[in-house]
C-alpha cells in the first residue's frame, strides 16, 4: 500500500524541510469489521482515507484529517472508534496551538473541547485512548495549570467524555463537550518527601492485576530533574471513582488551586452523562441547565489524583536511559496466571521483568532479561544514533510467542523467551524464574506456553 503526498511543493513554500513534507501515517484504526481508517500528515495538510481490511483498496472519497490527525509527524495524537464515531485527540492547526479532543464521523453531532482554554488542555502530549462503559478516556501529559508557580511542570492526566454527549445549548458549550473532566495520575514513591514520576510516556490497555482490571504506564521524571523512570499500574475502578471527586478551582490570579465546596456545585453533577444516573431527568445534554454547563466549562479539573495500584510504583529505575514503552503479558506461564512486563527504553534496550507480588509474594521486581533490541544493520539511517535507538512501540503477539519492537527506522521482533541459552543446566533454568521456561528431563530448558 503506497500513499504519497501531493502537496510537497506547497509544504516547502511554507518553510518546511523536505523530510517534514512526506505523508506520515499517524492514524490507522478499524472503522468496522470490514474497513480501516487511515490518516496521514500529507505535507502539513492532513487527510484521511478508508481502506478495505482484506483488499487494502481505497473506498470512497478522501476526508479532511483536521482534528483527526496532526499536521506535523512529531506532534502527538490518539484515535479510537467507539460505537461508530471516531474519537481523536491531537493538534487541530498548522501552528499546533489548538489542542483538541474531538468526535466525528458517526451519527452523533461532532463535538470538540474548548478552544484555547488552558483549563481544559495546556500543551498536551496525547498517549492513549480507551473506551470503557459509558465513556471514552484519554490519557496524556500536559503543562500543569495548578503548579504554574514552579515553572513549566508537566503532570500526567486522564480525561473522559460521555459517548452519549450531544453538546450544550446555544447559550453555553454549543457543539462542545458537556462531560469533559480530567484527573491527575499520581505515580510516585511515598515517604517523608514524596518523589514523583510525573511525565507519562506510554500506557497499555486493560490487563488483569490481582483479579482487577488495570492499566500499566511508564512514567519519567521532569526534564530538569534527576533522570528516572517508573512503572505504575492503575486500577480502572480507581480511575472511575476519581471522577466522583471534588472540583478544583483557582479563586484568584495568584491563588492556590483548592477544592470547590459542595454547596457551590450545581445539580445534576457537572460532567454527568445525560439520561443516566444523577442526570436521568435530562434526556439529552442539550437539556442540561445553563448553570451546570457554565460550571463544567470553568471547572474541568478534579481532585484528588488517582493513586497507583499498591500505592507505589511496581518498578523504579534511576539511570540515564529512560523508559519509553511498555507491553504486558498478564497470562504468561504454564497456568496462564503470571504477569510479565516488557519495557522499552530510549537506548534500544528491552527489559523483561516480573513485577512484585504474584503467587510467591515477591517484595521486589525481578529482572529476567535485558535485551539490546536495536539492530544497526537493519535500523541504521541518517538520524542521530540516540534518536534512532529510541524504542517508540512495543507490541505483544502472544499466539506467535513474539515481541515486536518499533524504532523510527525499522521494526524487529524477538521470541518472548530464549530458554535455550540455559542449555542443559537445570539450576540455571529454574533460577532464572522465567515463566516462559521450564525444565524437561530429556530436552533441557524448553519454552513453556499457556495451557501446558
Amino acid at each position: 500500500l503506497t500513499w504519497r503526498s501531493q502537496d510537497v511543493e506547497n509544504c516547502a513554500v511554507r518553510g518546511k524541510l523536505t523530510d517534514e513534507c512526506y505523508n506520515y501515517i499517524r492514524v490507522l484504526v478499524p472503522w468496522d469489521s470490514q474497513t480501516l481508517l487511515a490518516c496521514g500528515t500529507n505535507s502539513f495538510s492532513p487527510v484521511c482515507r478508508s481502506y478495505g481490511i482484506t483488499s487494502l483498496q481505497q473506498e470512497g472519497e478522501e476526508l479532511s484529517g483536521q482534528a483527526r490527525c496532526p499536521f506535523d509527524a512529531t506532534q502527538s495524537n490518539v484515535a479510537i472508534f467507539a460505537e461508530g464515531s471516531l474519537y481523536s485527540a491531537t493538534a487541530a492547526d498548522f501552528q499546533a496551538s489548538d489542542a483538541v479532543v474531538y468526535r466525528s464521523l458517526g451519527s452523533q453531532p461532532p463535538l470538540r473541547s474548548a478552544k484555547y482554554d488552558s483549563k481544559w488542555l495546556r500543551e498536551p502530549h496525547f498517549v492513549h485512548a480507551l473506551e470503557h462503559g459509558e465513556h471514552v478516556y484519554f490519557f496524556f501529559r500536559e503543562v500543569s495549570v495548578e503548579d504554574s508557580r514552579l515553572g513549566r511542570v508537566q503532570f500526567s492526566r486522564v480525561a473522559r467524555v460521555c459517548k452519549r454527549d450531544m453538546g450544550g445549548s446555544p447559550r453555553a458549550l454549543d457543539r462542545h463537550w458537556t462531560s469533559f473532566l480530567k484527573l491527575r495520575l499520581n505515580c510516585s514513591v511515598p515517604g517523608d518527601s514524596t518523589f514523583y514520576f510525573d511525565v507519562l510516556q506510554a500506557l497499555t490497555g486493560p490487563v488483569n492485576l490481582h483479579g482487577r482490571s488495570a492499566l500499566f504506564g511508564v512514567f519519567t521524571t521532569q526534564t530538569n530533574s534527576i533522570p528516572g523512570s517508573a512503572v505504575c499500574a492503575f486500577y480502572l475502578d480507581d480511575i472511575e471513582r476519581g471522577f466522583e471527586g471534588k472540583f478544583k478551582e483557582q479563586r484568584s490570579l495568584d491563588g492556590a488551586w483548592t477544592p470547590v465546596s459542595e454547596d457551590r456545585v450545581p445539580s445534576p453533577r457537572p460532567g454527568s452523562c445525560a439520561g443516566v444516573g444523577g442526570a436521568a431527568l435530562f434526556p439529552s445534554s442539550r437539556d442540561l441547565p445553563d448553570d451546570v454547563l457554565i460550571f463544567i466549562k470553568a471547572h474541568p479539573l478534579l481532585d484528588p489524583a488517582v493513586p497507583p495500584a499498591t500505592h507505589q510504583p511496581l518498578l523504579t529505575l534511576t539511570s540515564r536511559a529512560l523508559l519509553t514503552q511498555v507491553a504486558v503479558d498478564g497470562m504468561a506461564g504454564p497456568h496462564s496466571n503470571t504477569t510479565v512486563l516488557f519495557l522499552g527504553s530510549n537506548d534500544g534496550t528491552v527489559l523483561k521483568v516480573l513485577p512484585p507480588g504474584g503467587r510467591s509474594g515477591r517484595a521486589e521486581p525481578v529482572l529476567l532479561e535485558e535485551i539490546d533490541a536495536y539492530s544497526p544493520s537493519r535500523c541504521g539511517g541518517k538520524r542521530a544514533v540516540q534518536t534512532a535507538r529510541r524504542i517508540i512501540g512495543l507490541e505483544l503477539d502472544t499466539e506467535g510467542h513474539r515481541l515486536f519492537v518499533a524504532f523510527s527506522g525499522c521494526i524487529v521482533h524477538f521470541p518472548l523467551s530464549r530458554c535455550a541459552r540455559h542449555g542443559a543446566c537445570r539450576r540455571s533454568c529454574l533460577a532464572s524464574q522465567d515463566p516462559y521456561c521450564g525444565w524437561h528431563s530429556s530436552r533441557g530448558c524448553v519454552d513453556v506456553r499457556g495451557g501446558g
